[in-house]
């Protein structure tokens, strides 16, 4: 009677390097782990043993984590039930940390899956087996700290040498040689966004600047399309842009900073008045994320879909709250929503109304709690709150649209407090305004052009300022003794301001 056929068993090779090196070689690592599989495999056929044609290859990720895409493919087709074995030349290329390799044996074996190295021979099945795979995972690991320490330790002793010791090359520069070389290129580029920031004081102005000069974060050509550059600079970037040290010529590790072998590309001169801007800014600067917990953290959107943020700013001992738009804090005010900032009381107040009112909540419950209890996501636009609720609201639908309008479009202060006391800011646009008026009625200047050169304004915006001087007098005198509404601020006066000081009054709502 022949003897029936064994049962095929699914044979799943997997193949790792630490390293790029080699890589591009016809012939390298990887393919040298997976010939040597294929061989024992086939030295299993009789068993039944058959290799699968998909490869599960890790080319340059480290065996000390399992975030890997071959290892998570593979371990998604074990669970699928697609494989019998797993098969690697030595067990470090599976993992070199024990905890992770406990958790792979689990899922093995709750799968039935056998696991083999075909350069280390045991069998996981008995007591001394699994005591044999962990001594050798053990001084895998070991091998592998000892390994980041050696390295740790050379990086240390080469950077307070001055040496590049590699890494992300910043712009300006190249990499040859294991140095860095200056990019004449991007080394003018470099200068351009220090000079430019010292000129203009600003990152918000700076931003703006670079958008129109066409300047952008550095090219790279990798692999991974998000990192390959070439995008506009915002905040964050810059900051870090303008605090490297790099840029004069050093080196830094371990938070210190040592004279590099590199040439500098900014002088020290304008490297540190960059330094005094950004430290200023940081001290100077009005608005913060707020830590006070705000009711809609997390939770309020404009209508692009960028979350607000909540913030503050401080005047005078008092704090005003509100939410701005996350495409503000970047830098990007023009992928903002339709409202970039609101005032946190106003809106927090609306929602917990219209929440009180629909749902029928009793006056005890806190508001905090009905924000955190009914509200999933709030969605702001100049004309509703769109709420989405969560299966708490026990309402048909999830969507609770709520009428609103913006009461400041462009206000970054909400006034929480009755300031009876003059607006520096407007104080400063109305006299500047008439003292501009008076020069042009004067014949002091001949055009509108002539004046702005001399203040350094474009036309434009001098046309628009020269607005204020037309305001009803009525206006200007309470601009003047501080007797004008709290509300109003710079932002709230509109360009197209009405002639007729009769309709002033309204569009400025005294």
């Amino acid at each position: 009677m022949a003897s029936s056929a064994p049962k095929p068993l699914r044979c799943a090779i997997y193949t790792r390097k630490s390293t790029e090196h080699g890589l591009e070689l016809e012939f390298n690592s990887l393919d040298a782990q997976r010939e040597a599989c294929e061989a024992y495999i086939k030295s299993q056929a009789s068993l039944g043993w058959k290799v699968l044609a998909q490869p599960y290859d890790d080319p340059a990720f480290s065996g000390g984590n399992l975030d890997r895409p071959a290892l998570q493919r593979l371990l998604k087709d074990i669970d699928a039930g697609k494989v019998d074995v797993v098969v690697v030349y030595k067990i470090d290329r599976l993992t070199r940390s024990l905890a992770d390799f406990a958790k792979l044996v689990e899922a093995f074996d709750a799968r039935s899956i056998s696991f083999v190295a075909v350069t280390q021979q045991f069998n996981t099945t008995t007591s001394m087996g699994r005591l044999t795979l962990n001594v050798l995972l053990s001084f895998a690991q070991f091998e592998r700290e000892l390994s980041s320490e050696r390295v740790r330790d050379k990086v240390a002793a080469s950077r307070r040498k001055g040496k590049w010791t590699g890494g992300t090359v910043p712009l300006g520069y190249e990499a040859r040689d294991k140095k860095l070389v200056i990019s004449p290129t991007e080394a003018k580029t470099v200068r351009t966004i220090f000079r430019r920031y010292v000129e203009l004081q600003s990152f918000g102005r700076l931003v703006v600047d670079l958008d129109k000069r066409g300047i952008v974060t550095k090219r790279r050509n990798t692999k991974v399309k998000k990192f390959n550059g070439g995008i506009p600079f915002t905040y964050g970037p810059l900051a870090h842009f303008l605090k490297n040290r790099i840029y004069i010529g050093e080196t830094g590790h371990g938070g210190k900073w040592y004279p590099g072998e590199h040439k500098a590309i900014v002088d020290r001169k304008t490297f540190n008045k960059a330094q005094e801007l950004l430290a200023a800014g940081t001290h100077k600067r009005k608005i913060k994320r707020s830590e006070s917990g705000a009711l809609l953290m997390g939770k309020l959107f404009d209508d692009r879909g960028n979350a607000m943020s909540p913030s503050f700013s401080s005047k005078n001992g008092a704090r005003y709250r509100f939410y701005v738009s996350s495409a503000i804090l970047r830098g990007r005010k023009t992928e903002a929503g339709s409202v970039a900032r609101v005032s946190a009381a106003d809106i927090e107040r609306t929602l917990i109304n219209a929440l009180r009112q629909r749902l029928k909540i009793d006056q005890a419950v806190l508001d905090a709690d009905i924000i955190g209890t009914y509200v999933e996501r709030a969605d702001l636009s100049s004309r509703a709150v769109k709420i989405s609720t969560t299966p708490a609201a026990k309402i048909r639908s999830n969507q609770l649209p709520i009428p609103w309008q913006v009461r400041q479009p462009d206000s970054a202060t909400i006034i929480e407090a009755d300031e009876r006391q003059p607006n520096a800011k407007l104080v400063q646009a109305t006299v500047r305004a008439h003292a501009w008026l008076r020069d042009l009625k004067n014949n002091k200047f001949d055009t509108v052009e002539a004046l702005a050169t001399l203040v350094k304004l474009h036309p434009k915006l001098l046309r628009q300022e020269l607005r204020y001087a037309f305001m009803a007098p009525c206006i200007t005198a309470a601009i003047l003794s501080g007797d004008q509404p709290a509300t109003l601020s710079l932002a709230q006066i509109p360009k197209t301001l009405p002639l007729a000081w009769s309709n002033q009054g309204n569009a400025l709502r005294f």
